[in-house]
């Protein structure tokens, strides 16, 4: 992203795993960041550890539920009011179920996976594209996808269904947008996070840490990230 200069991001789930790393490195590189979260505690951690590095940012971070239609309605207001259309928007937040037999996921729990990974980005394009499409933005929309986007796998089909969903909005989105925007799905590979966590168990650890992933979209050009993702 720094071929093309400072942007302004949009990062939702910023406030841990693949979101918090993201966020770390394009500030450090000059961008402007507006993160969302549920988790308040964490946004006030990253707010002032980026305020340490650079006292003088203009990086915006705010409490919001990506589930909740309104939620996300309000946080696009603030935005707007507090630092215009983003150039960037990075539809990070997401969730996975416990491993189990699809049969056997609390009813809530699938509920709580679909509303994040799907109702999420759905509501973040509803309330944030008009405003960059008026706004005449060349910007680009990625979507978190996850290789259990394009295959599957048992005890976590929740999830897959989630991920399998991204893809398919992504690439129908893709039709819809005017010239000058893009919007792709974006596979990050495995990454030790929390939720690999909670499918892989220790076994976790042994793959790459969210600090050495971000060169694998921070480094690409516009251009080069569609060649990537298609």
């Amino acid at each position: 992203m720094d071929a093309i200069g400072s942007r302004t991001v949009l990062i939702t789930g910023v406030s841990r795993g693949l979101g918090r790393a993201l966020a770390l490195e394009l500030a450090n590189r000059g961008h402007n960041i507006i993160g969302c979260s549920r988790a308040q505690d964490a946004l006030n951690s990253l707010h002032s550890q980026l305020s340490s590095s650079n006292p003088n940012h203009n990086h915006l971070f705010l409490n919001a539920d990506v589930r909740l239609n309104s939620s996300v309605e309000e946080l696009a207001q603030t935005v707007m009011e507090k630092t215009g259309v983003p150039d960037i928007i990075v539809n990070n937040a997401g969730t996975i179920n416990k491993n189990n037999k699809i049969w056997e996921v609390p009813p809530e729990e699938f509920d709580s996976v679909l509303d994040t990974n799907v109702k999420g980005t759905a509501n973040v394009l509803r309330h944030f594209v008009p405003l960059m499409i008026a706004a005449k933005k060349q910007g680009i929309i990625v979507n978190i996808s996850s290789g259990w986007g394009r295959s599957g796998a048992a005890l976590v089909a929740p999830y897959c269904a989630s991920k399998w969903a991204i893809e398919g909005l992504s690439r129908s989105v893709a039709k819809e947008l005017p010239e000058g925007m893009a919007i792709v799905a974006l596979n990050p590979g495995v990454i030790n996070t929390d939720m690999l966590a909670s499918c892989f168990g220790t076994s976790a650890a042994l793959y790459q840490a969210p600090e050495a992933w971000y060169e694998h979209l921070v480094s690409l050009h516009p251009s080069r990230i569609l060649q990537s993702v298609f």
